[in-house]
């Protein structure tokens, strides 16, 4: 009979916390634990929580509720950004006995002596200046991908983003350890890396505050390219002002870096981007999309966007959507602009109403769909390597190209984590491209 414990992990948010959960879920096993689905009956749930949209609090209760459901008597933990901006308001929900800060959730095993429920939640946080290490982390054995975190904070004073206040300054792991985590993910038959964090080309700068970078994001990339044993090696997200000619150009030419770069915007007004403290204008941002397509005209570039920030005026829209209906990139995020406590933008006047928020969303997701419509079928008749992931989906199963073109083809658990080269030759009615495995090769 088994009488380990069982522990479920349910993770809210970015990759970066994918991939910390993913380093919690290996503390947990090493001290003997069983990790189990987190539907399923688990003595530990452990929530790893989001705090960059308004609907990422509302879903904490309801996953709460979830684990309640597997199993009354479990032990409720909530980590991650929410849970370091606001400790007692997640140990205030009925069913949650632990909440750890930024300092605290990658020891949570030692906080686990006693399972007993609580009648309150209990909560170990802090200041978030003392977020001043850093931990390395990666995932795996989640899905085809691992992400692997290379740094952690932000300096930056965007008016409306929680994130420095969730996770303090910005602070990197080291080159050799973050070989060293490449290494270990390419023994495990992972084909892919995606690198992540929260501002990953400020990555060097080193622990308790230093400013003074010890590598450059150029210097990681390239000894990164040097890694033996991985197919493929992803950049999410890079701030335009932190992308420079050097890596886009390196990554024109390496074998590893795929051609696929997330750059976010947030809005296309320059006067919306001055109240937002971003650290560009919009003419920086069209030189880096004209630089990405002028050595890999077939690059995927996705774009992150605000609607409805405070001020932003009909104007001002028009000419966001505008300035990216011209532009050449792929696909877009929409984020409907929520107000966050303890930020600068949630005390500027011309709130935007939130009917108009909406709308202006709809609208910039209707843009986002004919974008990618339009870089799917740019693509038609080129042939370009698919890594197929490990999911059936209704008789199909999926993959992404090297440049982010989504792709299905009718299930076969031999293609489960295997790349081959694929001619695209058709978007079939879900805008995905479809196609057959005849005359194609195994790369």
């Amino acid at each position: 009979m088994n009488t380990k414990k069982k522990v479920g992990f349910y993770t809210l948010g970015c990759k970066l916390n994918f991939s910390e959960t993913s380093t919690i879920a290996r503390s947990f096993k090493d001290e003997g634990f069983d990790r189990v689905d987190f539907n399923d009956p688990a003595d530990i749930y452990v929530i790893n929580t989001c705090s960059v949209t308004e609907n990422a609090d509302k879903r904490f209760k309801t996953i709460v509720k979830q684990a309640q459901k597997s199993n009354p008597d479990a032990f409720v933990v909530a980590v991650g950004c929410y849970a370091q901006l606001k400790p007692q308001e997640l140990a205030d929900v009925n069913g949650v006995d632990l909440v750890l800060g930024a300092t605290e959730k990658f020891k949570i095993t030692d906080y686990l002596n006693d399972l007993s429920k609580n009648d309150l939640g209990e909560v170990h946080s802090c200041e978030i200046e003392d977020a001043d290490f850093y931990v390395g982390s990666y995932s795996i054995g989640d899905r085809t991908r691992a992400f692997l975190k290379v740094q952690d904070g932000c300096d930056y004073k965007c008016t409306y983003c929680t994130i420095p206040l969730a996770r303090g300054i910005s602070r990197s792991d080291t080159l050799d350890n973050v070989l060293k985590n490449a290494r270990e993910i390419s023994k495990q038959n992972i084909k892919e890396i995606v690198l992540t964090g929260v501002n990953i080309g400020d990555y060097g700068k080193g622990e308790f505050g230093n400013k003074k970078h010890e590598h450059t994001f150029y210097e990681l990339v390239q000894a990164l390219d040097e890694v033996e044993g991985i197919e493929r090696l992803r950049i999410s997200s890079i701030e335009p002002n932190l992308l420079k000619n050097e890596t886009i150009d390196f990554v024109s030419k390496s074998e590893t870096f795929v051609p696929h770069f997330h750059i976010p915007l947030q809005s296309g007004s320059n006067d919306i981007l001055k109240a937002m403290r971003r650290r560009y204008m919009r003419e920086l941002y069209v030189d880096r999309v004209e630089k990405i397509k002028q050595v890999m005209p077939h690059a995927c570039i996705g774009v992150d966007v605000i609607v409805g920030f405070p001020g932003e005026t009909e104007d001002h829209f028009l000419e966001t959507y505008n300035f990216l209906s011209q532009l050449d990139i792929s696909y877009l995020h929409v984020f409907t602009y929520s107000e966050r406590a303890n930020t600068v933008a949630a005390s500027l006047d011309q709130v935007v109403p939130k009917n108009i928020r909406t709308k202006r969303s709809k609208m910039l997701r209707g843009l986002s769909a004919k974008k990618r419509r339009a870089f799917y079928e740019s693509q038609i008749g080129a042939t370009r390597k698919v890594l197929f992931e490990s999911e059936n989906k209704a008789g199909y199963i999926h993959g992404f190209t090297d440049n982010y073109v989504k792709v299905k083809t009718p299930w076969n658990p031999e293609f489960v984590n295997t790349l081959h080269n694929i001619e695209l030759t058709k978007i079939d009615d879900d805008g995905l491209v479809r196609f057959d495995f005849i005359n194609q090769q195994s790369a």
